[in-house]
């Protein structure tokens, strides 16, 4: 599904990516755990096309296409999702509207007729209900007043109605507390696939123990320095970084 080769990346005049190599198979996950600073939250943001993210080397193909020729809402309307780490709010437009446009605008790029009004709403009731999230924030701006939780959660069910095929976790865990935590990672279970994959970027064993990745990635500096199973994750949550930098 999503094949990276040696990708450098940089923000202004600093080197942030440092040649990362990575494959994602159809119906993997795989989770990458790193130092703060490391990269983490660059490789998802070149994934998905920020323009404040320059690729200076490398290449990134998704389902055989040039996922770098491709413009920020192409490579969305072509199944790539990002759950932000801190999701913003959008005063004035409710819920809602922005599902509508939002799942509209991918059908349209599908080649498939907008949902009708009623057909609609009955998939945000289904929806919903995946990651327990109340009705009432529906007729909300987005994310106004949601607290963490919500906000979380709202990105789960943003997912769920857009139906991607590769998803990425940007630190979704960060500030859940355990029920919270428990909820949007049951709901990210639900939508998996055979056909959907997904990159989830965290520090904590935590969200890992409801996630089950299949392959963990650890980014030092820039680069991913070592690859094995979930135990590395167990390990690293014993151990910390030191013992793999040691290594080096």
């Amino acid at each position: 599904m999503l094949a990276i080769k040696n990708l450098h990346a940089r923000v202004g005049e600093k080197e942030i990516l440092k040649g990362i190599d990575l494959t994602i198979a159809d119906g993997e996950i795989h989770a990458i755990m790193g130092t703060n600073g490391a990269g983490k939250s660059t490789l998802s943001n070149v994934i998905v096309g920020n323009p404040a993210y320059e690729v200076t080397e490398g290449s990134i193909t998704f389902n055989g296409q040039d996922l770098l020729a491709m413009s920020t809402e192409e490579r969305a309307h072509a199944g790539i999702f990002m759950s932000f780490q801190a999701p913003i709010e959008i005063p004035g437009v409710s819920m809602t509207n922005f599902m509508r446009a939002a799942v509209n605008a991918r059908r349209k790029a599908l080649g498939k007729e907008p949902l009708k009004s009623t057909d609609f709403l009955k998939l945000m009731r289904e929806k919903r209900k995946l990651v327990e999230i109340d009705q009432r924030l529906m007729n909300r701006s987005v994310n106004e007043g949601f607290s963490g939780g919500e906000r979380k959660r709202n990105e789960i069910f943003q997912m769920a109605m857009l139906e991607p095929t590769f998803c990425i976790l940007d630190e979704t865990d960060s500030g859940l507390d355990v029920d919270a935590l428990r909820i949007v990672a049951e709901g990210f279970n639900r939508l998996r696939t055979a056909e959907t994959s997904a990159l989830v970027i965290t520090h904590y064993q935590r969200l890992l123990d409801y996630i089950k990745p299949d392959v963990v990635h650890v980014l030092i500096d820039g680069r991913i320095v070592m690859t094995d199973g979930p135990e590395l994750a167990l390990k690293i949550e014993n151990e910390g970084f030191d013992w793999i930098k040691n290594m080096q």
